[in-house]
């Protein structure tokens, strides 16, 4: 399979703006990513963005899983709203004005973003203005399971080796407790996921995260 790294160079500085709606959405749905990323690269530079979550238990698990999935990180910005849980549609304008205020302005090298087509209203919502907002950046597209049946055909994969994989469970399961009640947030369910996605990109570990890119530009240096 045809690989493209855009971290090849570990000293260089790289940053990498993270959006995610609900408090562990980043987590699930690049968090493998991100612990790769930040084993390899010494300069990564991480904005992690959660738009429903302050005041709340579910605030203090944002502020936990962002820790711990970022302690490697050199340089780090974590940013959390109060953007009331499946409302986002009819609150457009006000957190539109996070992102032309706040984000626009950032010049991140990759955006980790949910997936346009999600079936979450929420989720499509912050893909919309992610894509209204950036123009010209690499936007990478994440998944995330649940009951709506979304999952979809990714065009992108990153490979995780065992140590990034096994941490990104362990630090979902023990950060996010108010969501073990639901039948779907299980070990086995973030393991699987993976390893379709592993077996899909044929990574060495087995393991993989899958994303959307809808375009980019492929250049050879000189």
């Amino acid at each position: 399979m045809l690989t493209l790294n855009f971290l090849q160079n570990a000293k260089s500085r790289f940053k990498v703006l993270c959006l995610g709606s609900h408090s562990d959405d980043i987590e699930i749905g690049c968090g493998g990513t991100i612990l790769q990323w930040l084993s390899s690269h010494q300069n990564l530079e991480i904005v992690w963005v959660v738009f429903s979550s302050a005041g709340s238990e579910r605030e203090k698990e944002a502020r936990a899983g962002a820790a711990l999935f970022l302690e490697r990180a050199k340089k780090k910005d974590v940013m959390i709203k109060d953007f009331r849980n499946g409302f986002f549609p009819f609150d457009g304008t006000n957190i539109k004005t996070v992102f032309e205020d706040e984000l626009k302005k950032m010049s991140p090298d990759v955006i980790l973003t949910h997936n346009g087509k999600d079936a979450h209203q929420d989720h499509r919502h912050i893909a919309e203005l992610t894509w209204n907002t950036f123009r010209d950046h690499v936007i990478l597209e994440y998944e995330i399971p649940k009951y709506d049946g979304d999952m979809g055909r990714p065009n992108l994969f990153v490979q995780l080796d065992a140590e990034a994989s096994k941490k990104k469970v362990t630090y979902l399961m023990k950060t996010f407790q108010s969501q073990r009640s639901k039948r779907w947030f299980q070990e086995d369910t973030f393991f699987s996921l993976m390893r379709l996605r592993g077996m899909e990109c044929n990574a060495p570990s087995g393991h993989a995260e899958a994303f959307y890119c809808r375009k980019a530009v492929l250049g050879t240096s000189r």
